[in-house]
């Protein structure tokens, strides 16, 4: 686990000053605090920082083939390296280390860009091949690991593992895109391959992308995508024993370092899971890591120790205060973008934990997508039921004209906020699953934004990415679109990035064995019911780990891994969201209705409705205006 960074002549040849990758390289030192390597030639600058895991003698970066010719700087883990290995030796490649990294060159020089498509694992990489003079770049199949890019006036390529790595070279123009403000007021952050300036971007994941010297920047190239068939045949027994046997394999594949290793264990089924599944395969106890709070209501820790306990494992708890929002500064420099899931701040308090114990930890993020675990998809799936039942041209006056009538009810029993139900059941299947996961829906934003800034977003919602997936979905299955539509947005934007940022922040590794894409092509020819049965979401994954975590574990209501939004901006983050959200970085923008602002700060202060998400959406954005500056 790594930073990479890089520089690459689009236009000519020029030599690019070692002061420059240095600096931009060593911006991202939390990412790799054991190493730094530099390689330059005319046209060509990369940079590494190294978290050293696998081959820790002899697995420095940038690391070259036999010749020179070919040099790579690597982020991440491919976990079938072990395999490829003798498969390239036979085919004539000489190996001098035992490192993954290596495996990736030679693949190269065998299959050139098809490389990726025999890598298991979770990456981002950069390539110099000096005999065919071509750059290449490369991101894994779920977004696990960032790439942000982007091309510069004077024709400089600027690539790197964060966005700060771009913003740090003086040629870039921290203009910010208005397109990605719609979408990070809708979603919580900015959706790839957008970024929040307007000439940056990501490279989407499952995505790469070839230079060359004089010719333009390309468009990045798809190499692979889930395809939902949902028509295996199989059984209800067989495919729990399958499962079983496909979630043993993607651990043991991820238990391979040369560093301590242990698991993340929440309490929740996911991370409940990769623990059983450790423990099965290690010959020593498991160290697993756990957050606690001293808030009841949020606090998981008594499930964890079950886990821990039944499986002996060597566990850790940290108990922290409820009131842990000291970070909200730290977060705003670590994201680089606007970004509001607030329980980035639990995750970087347990990967603050981790890092004491081990060096690389597992996970169990991925796990609510893969199986049908989130209950908005249990909630979709009714709603679906009742869409059908009537066409779009009768349900869009009739329940558009009700869910604006029916008024906003936080503080009623949720049987009676019906609100959002009836606004869902005027909207067809892609327009209502964006309503029931926006942080502010259309309507919200609509009252949000100034007059000026409307006319500046000319139309554009944050819809309009949702609708673009769904495209590509290959699917009419209501529960495989909108896993699909999560897998692209969702799951790389929020959850592989919250995750990514707060462990590279303690210079820790956090591998996914829930999101091994094998694993996720078979749960992809899954019939729906397998995942969601009646009211029970991930059916089939408690259904296969009955024999191997206790029931409470299994069957007990999702908590999330949350904090108490709502009383920290009624109690002791009042002063700073009433100074920042009526303050001046803010209102100076333009974006924003100034009467809004304040409508929504005094009504959830006064507890009469519950603005929690958005107030936080803007204290987080006023956090990034304030670190940009």
């Amino acid at each position: 686990m790594c930073g990479i960074s890089g520089l690459f002549d689009t236009r000519s040849k020029r030599n690019f000053p070692r002061d420059l990758i240095e600096r931009i390289n060593n911006i991202q030192a939390h990412r790799g605090p054991d190493e730094a390597g530099i390689h330059l030639e005319p046209g060509v600058a990369l940079g590494h920082r190294r978290l050293s895991i696998i081959d820790l003698a002899t697995g420095q970066q940038p690391l070259f083939n036999e010749d020179g010719s070919v040099c790579v700087v690597f982020n991440g883990e491919i976990y079938n390296y072990q395999e490829l290995v003798p498969e390239l030796q036979a085919l004539g490649h000489t190996f001098r280390t035992r490192s993954d990294t290596e495996v990736i060159v030679h693949a190269w020089e065998a299959w050139g860009k098809a490389c990726v498509e025999r890598f298991r694992g979770m990456f981002a990489f950069a390539l110099w091949d000096r005999n065919q003079q071509t750059f290449f770049l490369a991101r894994d199949r779920l977004g696990v690991k960032p790439m942000f890019y982007a091309l510069l006036y004077d024709g400089t390529f600027i690539f790197g593992s964060e966005l700060k790595v771009i913003t740090a070279h003086p040629g870039f123009k921290r203009q910010i895109d208005p397109l990605a403000i719609e979408e990070y007021f809708a979603l919580g952050y900015v959706a790839d391959p957008r970024c929040i300036y307007s000439g940056a971007k990501k490279l989407p994941s499952a995505h790469t992308l070839t230079l060359r010297h004089g010719q333009d920047l390309p468009e990045p190239e798809a190499y692979w995508d889930v395809r939902f068939t949902v028509n295996n045949p199989i059984s209800d027994e067989e495919a729990s024993a399958e499962l079983i046997e496909r979630l043993r394999e993607s651990v043991r594949l991820r238990m391979i370092a040369e560093v301590p290793l242990g698991a993340f264990l929440s309490g929740g089924v996911d991370s409940s899971a990769v623990v059983a599944a450790m423990a099965g395969v290690s010959e020593s106890p498991v160290r697993t890591c756990a957050i606690g709070f001293k808030d009841p209501k949020f606090n998981e820790s008594a499930f964890a120790q079950q886990v821990a306990d039944r499986y002996h494992t060597d566990h850790h708890l940290n108990i922290v205060d409820s009131d842990d929002f000291d970070l909200i500064d730290q977060l705003a420099w670590l994201y680089d973008e606007p970004y509001a899931d607030s329980s980035a701040i639990p995750t970087y308090r347990v990967c603050q934990l981790a890092r004491q114990h081990v060096t690389v930890a597992l996970s169990g993020d991925g796990g609510d997508e893969t199986f049908g675990g989130y209950r908005r998809y249990r909630l979709h799936m009714m709603e679906e039921r009742g869409r059908s039942a009537l066409p779009l041209g009768l349900r869009r006056p009739l329940f558009g004209a009700l869910g604006n009538l029916y008024p906003k009810a936080d503080w009623a029993p949720r049987p009676l906020r019906a609100k959002t139900t009836l606004q869902a059941m005027a909207f067809d299947s892609v327009e209502a699953y964006l309503h029931s996961v926006s942080i502010m829906r259309e309507d919200e934003r609509e009252s949000l934004y100034s007059a000026g800034f409307k006319k500046t977003l000319a139309g554009y919602r944050a819809l309009d990415v949702f609708r673009g997936h769904a495209e590509k979905s290959g699917t009419e299955d209501p529960l495989a679109l909108i896993q699909y539509i999560d897998y692209k947005t969702w799951l790389v934007g929020d959850i592989n990035t919250k995750v990514d940022r707060a462990s590279m922040a303690h210079s820790l590794e956090v591998r996914e064995p829930l999101m091994d894409h094998e694993l996720i092509e078979w749960l992809a020819t899954l019939p729906t019911d397998l995942k969601i049965r009646g009211q029970e979401g991930k059916w089939l994954l408690k259904k296969a780990l009955e024999p191997h975590l206790p029931h409470d574990v299994l069957y007990r209501p999702k908590m999330g891994f949350s904090v108490p939004l709502a009383a920290w901006l009624r109690g002791p983050l009042a002063e700073r969201a009433k100074s920042a959200i009526l303050g001046p970085r803010l209102t100076e923008t333009g974006y924003f209705n100034p009467e809004r602002l304040r409508f929504m700060l005094e009504k959830h202060q006064s507890g009469q409705r519950d603005f929690a998400a958005p107030l936080w959406s803007l204290l987080m954005f006023d956090a990034f205006l304030k670190n940009a500056s």
